[in-house]
C-alpha cells in the first residue's frame, strides 16, 4: 500500500512495486488526461509535474513518489477557469488531435518555471544570465522532449510565447 499526493489529494493505492506512475494514474486512479504514447520516455505525452518539475511518468515507478506532490493536467484548470497555458493553446490552436496536448501543457508549465528560475538550455545565448530570453529557438529546445504527431509545433510555440509574455489570464 502506498499513498500518493495527486492534485492536492492523498490517494491510497495498492500497486505492484513495478507499476509506473503513468499506469498508477491511468489504470488505478482513472486520471486519463495523462497519455501513454511510447512508454519509453521519448514522446512526452505522459508528462506530469512532480514537486513542480516536469517528468515522464512512464519512466518512474509510483512507489518512488510517496512524499512528492504530483500534478496532472486534471488539476491545472477546468472548464470556465482554464490555466493560462490551456487558454493559450485554445487561442493559438496549439493542438490538432489533442493526444499530446496534456503532456505539452504540463511540460510547458515546468519549462516556464525552469526559465523563470534562470536555468539555461542548450539554446540559451548567455548561460551566465539569470534572465532567459524565451525566443522561438529557446522554446523549441526546451520543449524538444514533447512530440506532436500532427506537427502543430508553430502553434504550440506561439501559445507558450503568449503566456511567457504575460498573455491570456
Amino acid at each position: 500500500m502506498i499513498t500518493l499526493r495527486i492534485n492536492g489529494t492523498k490517494r491510497d493505492l495498492e500497486v505492484d512495486t513495478r507499476t509506473t506512475l503513468l499506469d498508477a494514474l491511468r489504470e488505478h486512479l482513472g486520471l486519463t488526461g495523462t497519455k501513454k504514447g511510447c512508454d519509453h520516455g521519448q514522446c512526452g505525452a505522459c508528462t506530469v509535474l512532480v514537486n513542480g518539475r516536469r517528468i515522464n511518468s512512464c519512466l518512474t515507478l509510483a512507489v518512488m513518489h510517496e512524499d512528492d506532490e504530483i500534478v496532472t493536467i486534471e488539476d491545472l484548470g477546468e472548464p470556465g477557469h482554464l490555466h493560462p497555458l490551456q487558454a493559450a493553446f485554445v487561442e493559438c490552436d496549439g493542438f490538432q488531435c489533442g493526444y499530446c496536448t496534456s503532456g505539452q501543457i504540463c511540460s510547458a508549465v515546468g519549462m516556464l518555471a525552469e526559465a523563470a528560475a534562470g536555468w539555461p538550455s542548450h539554446a540559451t545565448a548567455d548561460v551566465s544570465s539569470s534572465q532567459i530570453a524565451l525566443t522561438d529557438e529557446e522554446i523549441r529546445e526546451r520543449m524538444s522532449g514533447n512530440v506532436c504527431r500532427c506537427a502543430a509545433y508553430p502553434n504550440i510555440v506561439a501559445a507558450i510565447r503568449v503566456v511567457a509574455e504575460g498573455g491570456p489570464a
